[in-house]
């Protein structure tokens, strides 16, 4: 593809991302209450899911085209730049501190889930050489280790051994009485259509990312993580703002943070897509600094889940500074050293 066709189609495809991830919010926010499964679950595991169609079938598409270390880095930078993007929705939130105000104990286990599948996919990488049917065993063990880690998760909400404290700022996840009188299938079918949408556009990203990358130089690395990986991001980026605005604060939480767990299986997946063998064994240490700059962010965000402060530097929370502060160090040191 010639870079005078990839670069807009590129663009368009972001833009319908980005203007559809919008729709996105305002039906995860009815099904929510439709369904009675609350903000928190339907936020980290099928809102979560959902917005991460389009970097699920870049990883893919970029694994099965022979592009192992774009497809890493679409899905490692796309949960840097969603943690990113939560930081954002704290700004955007001017009357407290966001995880003051809207913590619990699901977004608490979604960050630890998300560190430890990061764990296991460093384990598979420095650990030996292992394939049954050119799938490493541990892609296994991170879909299995997500399926039952969201199933605990699910538990711990209805039967929670630990809360938050309620204070003035505390925004509870209670359903909207105007969403309650509207048509569970009508809203489930504008979820769906919206879906497709996003996967399609998702498609696209991944194959003009690939042109992108063959036509310019860049590293493989640095057009995952700056470009594909936030071109597909953009829906968590719109559905958490936008849940802010609409008074969702769980949910635009719970989106960033159970779309990062659900990111992982990226990997996973890409390594099904990817036929030269394990794509954990084609790890460079690029994928590795973003895998630890993730990590980093993550502590940091569920240090401030623990830790809610009310009010810091410019009326967000120290974790949201820490986080901007290092993504934006950590992308600069790739650009100048990948």
């Amino acid at each position: 593809m010639e870079l005078s066709v990839a670069i807009p189609l590129f663009v368009f495809a972001a833009l319908l991302i980005a203007v559809i991830g919008t729709y996105l919010t305002k039906t995860a926010d009815q099904l929510a209450d439709l369904t009675g499964l609350g903000e928190a679950i339907f936020g980290a595991v099928v809102l979560g899911g959902v917005t991460s169609l389009p970097g699920i079938v870049t990883s893919v598409v970029a694994a099965y085209n022979g592009h192992p270390e774009l497809a890493v880095s679409n899905a490692i930078g796309g949960i840097a730049a969603q943690t990113l993007f939560l930081a954002i929705a704290d700004i955007s939130y001017r009357k407290t501190n966001l995880e003051h105000a809207a913590a619990s104990i699901t977004s608490l286990m979604q960050g630890v889930l998300l560190i430890s599948l990061l764990a296991l996919v460093l384990f598979g990488m420095t650990g030996p050489e292992l394939m049954v049917f050119h799938i490493h065993p541990v892609s296994i063990l991170i879909i299995v280790g997500y399926i039952l880690g969201s199933k605990m998760i699910s538990k711990a909400k209805d039967w929670p051994m630990w809360s938050p404290r309620i204070t003035r700022s505390t925004v509870s996840d209670l359903p909207d009485k105007k969403n309650l009188k509207l048509s569970l299938k009508w809203v489930l079918l504008k979820f769906i259509l919206s879906a497709i949408v996003v996967g399609v556009a998702g498609f696209t990203v991944a194959k003009t990312g690939i042109a992108i990358a063959a036509n310019t130089g860049l590293s493989e690395s640095l057009v995952g993580v700056l470009l594909t990986a936030i071109a597909t991001s953009f829906p968590e980026l719109i559905v958490s703002v936008s849940a802010v605005k609409r008074g969702a604060l769980t949910l635009s939480i719970s989106n960033i943070i159970g779309g990062n767990s659900f990111d992982v299986l990226f990997i996973a997946f890409a390594d099904m897509a990817y036929f030269n063998g394990s794509i954990l064994h084609a790890i460079t240490q690029n994928q590795v600094f973003i895998m630890a700059m993730t990590m980093l962010m993550t502590s940091a965000l569920i240090l401030g889940l623990l830790y809610r402060e009310k009010e810091g530097f410019g009326k967000i929370g120290w974790e949201s500074l820490s986080i901007i502060i290092i993504y934006f160090t950590g992308n600069i040191i790739l650009f100048f050293y990948s």
